[in-house]
């Protein structure tokens, strides 16, 4: 048992007998219109080493080192001089056993063995086919280790997406609490009542994206329910000089997108914002039909201000996000005109996302 379970005692039983099936292959073809057993059995167990050597020659050598590494040239030269060698020796065993086996005597001399294009064809037979084998099976081994070493690739390539998609959604955690805090911190400053109050709406956003932001997915219904917490946490710290225009159709519980993918846009459109004509204006609009999802939303801007939100943590994070979830199935436009600033997002199948 101890013997069996070991790989090389295996190939080369498996080996031995092989060439022991080629013997009974050569008595039994070389036996043809011949009674003498004793002198084909011979003139087989003979043949065996040189059709064993050239074998071996040939494909544990000249296939490995020239016929596999494209050196055409090489492998048909010495593949040549391998057939010249092998006739040479075919002509010796011929004569060889002739002589000491028969005495000369070529009346009773099997006539399959002594046919010396049938014998090197019954040598380059076997030759032949034990070479076809051995390329099938590298080719099987090649394909295999190709399969693997994709898979490899995928598998790290899936771990690098997931790294660099959860380095992206921590980018927004400080990014998004930065700008919450900084209302708090100006009420907090003028002793105001609401701070309770906004201290409470704020939670409810901590809890979102300290705990939610690290699910592949979640409820689009929550993400716009803390689109619009964010919007009242706004309304609070703008008081009179915001006009916000919110409109969205209902949306099914079970529809489901990348966590925070909308809120930073919002954001941009408070921290980018100008107040034109007293008041900054942002209108936005969700709509959800049959897992097309479309995201657009303005803000008024003055034109001499150049940086309104086309750079920075925020917006890059989200194109990046875009891409890691929802490749080849969104589109983002951009634009600013008539002292507007739009953002217009298409997800055409939210369910279709690619990274957990």
């Amino acid at each position: 048992m101890i013997f069996w379970k070991n790989s090389k005692f295996k190939i080369i039983l498996l080996h031995i007998l092989f060439w022991i099936i080629v013997w009974g292959f050569f008595v039994y073809f070389f036996s043809y219109n011949s009674d003498d057993t004793t002198y084909v059995t011979w003139f087989s167990s003979i043949l065996i080493p040189l059709t064993m050597i050239v074998t071996y020659f040939i494909v544990y050598y000249l296939i490995p080192k020239y016929l596999l590494t494209k050196k055409y040239f090489l492998f048909s030269l010495y593949s040549f001089y391998a057939l010249i060698f092998s006739s040479y020796i075919i002509v010796l065993i011929i004569y060889g056993c002739l002589i000491y086996l028969l005495s000369f005597n070529i009346s009773i001399m099997p006539p399959m063995s002594k046919n010396f294009v049938f014998i090197l064809i019954m040598v380059y037979l076997v030759v032949g086919i034990v070479s076809f084998v051995s390329l099938l099976n590298h080719n099987f081994k090649t394909i295999s280790k190709n399969k693997e070493l994709l898979n490899k690739i995928l598998e790290t390539q899936l771990k690098l997406k997931e790294q660099e998609l959860q380095y992206l959604k921590m980018q927004i955690h400080p990014h998004f609490l930065f700008n919450t805090l900084n209302t708090i911190y100006g009420f907090a400053l003028k002793q105001s009542k609401q701070t309770p109050e906004i201290i409470l709406m704020l939670s409810n956003l901590l809890d979102y994206i300290l705990y939610q932001v690290n699910k592949p997915q979640v409820s689009l219904k929550e993400e716009v329910l803390h689109i619009k917490e964010y919007i009242e946490l706004e309304k609070i710290r703008f008081q009179d000089t915001l006009k916000v225009f919110f409109t969205s159709n209902e949306i099914n519980e079970k529809s489901q997108i990348a966590p925070m993918l909308l809120i930073p846009f919002v954001e941009n459109a408070f921290k980018h914002g100008n107040i034109k004509d007293g008041f900054l204006n942002i209108e936005i609009k969700i709509i959800l039909l049959e897992n097309k999802l479309t995201f657009s939303i303005r803000n008024s801007f003055l034109n001499h201000e150049t940086n309104n939100g086309n750079g920075g943590i925020g917006l890059e994070n989200i194109r990046k996000r875009l891409e890691l979830n929802y490749k080849n199935n969104y589109t983002l436009d951009i634009e600013t005109k008539d002292n507007w600033y739009s953002v217009n997002l298409s997800i055409f199948n939210i369910n279709a996302i690619k990274n957990a």
